[in-house]
């Protein structure tokens, strides 16, 4: 075991800080930005029907129009593409310039990239999607870099007492933003059907989409732009981490000055422990770097592997989200509703489903994350999202009867109860936590872009897969896949390999940042995190 060298006053501080007013104020000021990226990112599927309705319809056609197959998956899909893009890219610029700097950035891009989404140019359809998805990906990008940011402020600015808290407690607000999407959709969807009043589809085609339904969808997609703009100041006066400035930019003064603002006490800069501490070669080393690899390598395979596996089982949720609201007959077929009634059906069910099983269980995260521990909570989540994947889809045919619907929408919304109270949580918390300052925002950007590449697989993969085996019954334009029950029980393996993954991920419950990633270690001892695999279960 490593002999620890003292730690740098400025960060012990931190460590041993009560929870204060400033505490709360960057989880605001963090999670802000995190309601946002979850409006933006799903507040496009409360709206896709609309826009198949105002661009797509055709003539006499019995059902109303839908987005043809690629342009549903370039609408859809452009946005976790920039949001991959944006990962790594910010994440590591986050890690080069400074995690302050670059997080005023990425919310400026965030602003005008939603209310540019909104205001898709041209007449035709081709010309308004073309447009939507431009700015949608640049919109995405903007969002991917206030994973790495979000997440390594955070954690940097916590206490080690509370930290899991903390950091959990920003991606909760991505719950709020999902809700904040479904009530916004409610409210707009609302006003604009009592205004003007139209028939249904199958009484009257063309009088059931009035004009004004194209303002319908740009208001919604625009109003993720608010709380953005609203956080920009804050996010401006907010000093730049101590752990950036002492470690990464190795400037013990600002570092002192800084947090002894943010504190309220006098804390004096070290500045020969700093250089030190910096200089030493084991604080020294890339990415790229063997003696990274021997360190990290393991925990780095972990994070990126289990937020990979948990986002191809969570995103493919919107995918069934809409088969099973039609199927339980909470969202009435097409043809009898008007265009902006069929968004208020939409939202009003996605409103639900965030307020019962969404919003508490990131929660019950925020609650029990440092009592549990991290990597008891994602095993826990796992296995009970195979659980009952698997218990919805081994008798999926006894689900979709109609006196068992309302059981099945029980069993789904448990299953996204337990990816919240879950690895979608503590995928998040856990990067921001076990890797060294000069590297904390990269590599939770490239966990973080793995993540949104399992999202493009359940988004997409599952969209074909799930299509009927027999052809006649497919979605238009789709061919024929394995079914809903076969891509259910892939689902539940898919859990399970990310059960046998987080085995990979150390607990960091209660240590210090420092203390974790073995950076302020005497070089005669072997680093804590090398003691081997014994350190990855609780402790």
């Amino acid at each position: 075991m490593a002999r620890t060298e003292q730690q740098i006053g400025v960060l012990s501080a931190l460590d041993a800080a009560k929870t204060q007013w400033y505490h709360f104020t960057a989880i605001v000021i963090a999670g802000m930005g995190f309601f946002t990226d979850a409006y933006d990112l799903f507040c496009i599927s409360l709206v896709t029907k609309l826009l198949g309705r105002i661009y797509y319809t055709v003539e006499g056609a019995p059902k109303p129009g839908s987005l043809p197959p690629n342009v549903a998956a370039a609408v859809n899909g452009v946005a976790f593409v920039g949001t991959l893009s944006g990962q790594l890219f910010f994440g590591w610029l986050g890690d080069k310039m400074g995690r302050k700097r670059v997080y005023g950035i990425t919310l400026l891009l965030m602003v005008v990239c939603s209310i540019a989404s909104g205001l898709s140019f041209g007449k035709s359809p081709k010309g308004v999607m073309a447009t939507l998805c431009f700015f949608r990906f640049w919109l995405g990008f903007g969002i991917g870099g206030d994973y790495p940011l979000s997440a390594t402020i955070m954690s940097e600015y916590s206490n080690k007492k509370t930290r899991g808290a903390f950091v959990a407690a920003v991606f909760a607000m991505q719950g709020f933003g999902i809700l904040g999407g479904g009530i916004v959709a409610l409210i707009v969807s609302a006003a604009f059907d009592h205004a003007f009043k139209a028939p249904a589809y199958s009484v009257n085609a063309a009088a059931s989409l009035v004009p004004q339904a194209d303002y319908v969808w740009r208001i919604i997609l625009m109003f993720g732009a608010l709380p953005a703009a609203m956080t920009y100041y804050w996010r401006m006066k907010m000093p730049e981490t101590a752990r950036y400035t002492a470690l990464v930019a190795k400037n013990a003064k600002q570092a002192a000055a800084d947090m002894s603002k943010v504190l309220n006490v006098t804390l004096e800069a070290e500045e020969d422990k700093v250089i030190q501490l910096t200089t030493k070669q084991a604080n020294s080393f890339g990415l790229f770097s063997k003696e990274f690899a021997k360190r990290h390598g393991l925990h780095l395979l972990g994070t990126t592997s289990t937020w990979f596996l948990l986002d191809i089982a969570f995103y493919s949720q919107n995918l069934f989200q809409k088969d099973i609201f039609s199927g339980i007959g909470w969202i009435p077929p097409a043809a009898s509703m008007n265009a902006i009634h069929e968004v208020y059906k939409i939202a009003r069910a996605q409103t639900l489903i965030a307020l019962c099983s969404t919003v508490p269980g990131y929660w019950f995260t925020v609650a029990f994350i440092d009592i549990m521990g991290r990597f008891a909570i994602q095993l826990m989540g796992f296995f009970f999202m195979t659980v009952f994947m698997f218990a919805l889809a081994i008798p999926y045919h006894h689900w979709t009867l109609k006196p068992n619907r309302i059981g099945f929408v029980i069993m789904y919304s448990l299953t996204f109860f337990f990816a919240n109270f879950g690895p979608n949580a503590t995928t998040f918390v856990v990067p921001a936590e076990i890797f060294p300052a000069r590297l904390r925002s990269t590599c939770h950007g490239i966990s973080a872009a793995a993540g949104k590449a399992g999202a493009m697989v359940g988004a997409f993969g599952f969209l074909y897969a799930a299509q009927n085996r027999d052809p006649s019954k497919t979605d238009a334009g789709y061919p024929p896949g394995i079914g809903i029950r076969y891509s259910l029980i892939m689902l539940g393996v898919i859990n399970f390999l990310g059960m046998l993954f987080t085995f990979l991920v150390p607990e960091s419950k209660g240590k210090s940042l420092e203390e974790l990633t073995g950076e302020n270690e005497d070089e005669a001892g072997e680093t804590e995190l090398q003691a081997g695999p014994h350190r990855t279960v609780p402790v």
